[in-house]
């Protein structure tokens, strides 16, 4: 799986749709719901539903990132299934505190 700068990505599981904002400094797979996204103009896998543990859902414009690889996603569409790369979860990336205008 090579994740570029600008790739759309769609989860096998779920409604979730993902754009690379970052792409990792070393190869992995990007999953979600447990099993590897799919190019976005593929066709989704039938038979496919998301592992128990990994149902956590993600949320339409939050970014997340894994630390280890530098991997930053924005998310287009949310979806039930949770992401990981590698098979290690992804966290919500917060937004940066403004400093106060006082």
């Amino acid at each position: 799986m090579e994740l570029k700068p600008g790739s759309r990505w769609k989860s096998a599981v779920c409604a979730a749709e993902v754009v690379v904002v970052r792409p990792p400094k070393t190869a992995a797979d990007l999953e979600c719901g447990g099993h590897a996204m799919v190019v976005f103009n593929a066709e989704r896998p039938s038979g496919l539903t998301a592992a128990a543990d990994r149902k956590d859902g993600v949320a339409t414009g939050k970014r997340y990132t894994d630390e280890e690889t530098g991997l930053e996603v924005l998310v287009s569409k949310g979806g039930e299934g949770s992401l990981s790369l590698g098979g290690r979860p992804l966290k919500l990336k917060e937004a940066k505190a403004l400093p106060s205008s006082d």
